[in-house]
């Protein structure tokens, strides 16, 4: 199937409806919230499946043929759903990225969709509703935040630079990490497909996720690219294409970063 840029756009349309919808239903429901355990290691709130449900509903509107890979399937599994049809397209979602900040009731969390086409993202929004904050990008377009163009920074990683880690770290934060703390403002806001929006409008010069899935980097990936950003795996390495039939949930480990710093990253995380 060859899409063409007015297909881009028309889908990235529906994508911007469908997170602002679920992200405004987020935000009335954040002082009503039902926490519970997923998979003995995870918060999910009752908002996180609503929201979903709103997101796909949104794009089955429009697209009822796609696809859809999801975070909130039934007893902790992911939600997955094969594309019918001609058009192999999947639209990969994560309803609230920072589900942990939400259950707290902290305003640092996003609605992630995107949408793959033969294992790439080609198609990203990632919306943050506490600041109404839209970014956006398609493949081969520029990167945008509210509809104004963005890109990565230039900035060299200094001790006036934000770094974003994870707190994900078994036995202990690695060595790598500890001299990121030392040398920069090293940042973890709880949300991985925020952190890779923020390197993408240069607030960030990059950002290091150790145990995202698909749902939260695809987005993040797409502005990313847009932004002249440079995504890879933590060898410097690409990361897609993704076979999505055969995708379960695994865990990536991602480098977002600006052009001056993303070897250096990679370099420290190979010590």
């Amino acid at each position: 199937m060859a899409l063409e840029q007015r297909d881009l756009s028309r889908m990235l349309e529906t994508a911007i409806v469908a997170a602002r919808l679920a992200g405004q239903r987020a935000m009335e429901e954040i002082n009503y919230l039902k926490v519970s355990v997923k998979n003995d290691t995870e918060l999910v709130t009752q908002a996180d499946t609503r929201c979903q449900e709103i997101i796909i509903d949104r794009i089955k509107e429009t697209y009822p043929d796609h696809g859809f890979i999801a975070e909130e399937g039934v007893d902790g599994r992911i939600f997955k759903q094969s594309p019918r049809g001609q058009d192999m397209l999947w639209w990969v979602i994560d309803p609230i990225d920072g589900t942990n900040n939400f259950a707290h009731r902290m305003l640092f969390f996003t609605v992630s969709v995107a949408v793959m086409h033969e294992g790439e993202p080609i198609v990203g929004v990632i919306f943050e509703p506490a600041t109404d904050s839209m970014f956006t990008a398609v493949k081969d377009g520029d990167a945008q935040l509210n509809d104004r163009r963005i890109t990565a920074s230039e900035e060299a990683m200094d001790k006036f630079a934000s770094v974003g880690l994870e707190s994900h770290f078994e036995g202990g934060a690695p060595g790598w990490a500890c001299e990121i703390m030392q040398r920069t403002r090293f940042r973890n806001l709880g949300t991985t497909a925020l952190q890779l929006a923020y390197v993408a409008k240069g607030s960030m010069v990059a950002t290091i996720a150790n145990t995202p899935k698909l749902w939260d980097i695809a987005a993040g990936v797409v502005i990313n690219r847009a932004a002249e950003a440079v995504i890879t795996d933590w060898q410097g390495g690409k990361i897609f294409p993704v076979d999505l039939d055969s995708y379960d949930g695994h865990k990536f480990q991602i480098i977002a970063a600006n052009q001056k710093v993303h070897g250096e990253v990679v370099e420290l995380l190979r010590h």
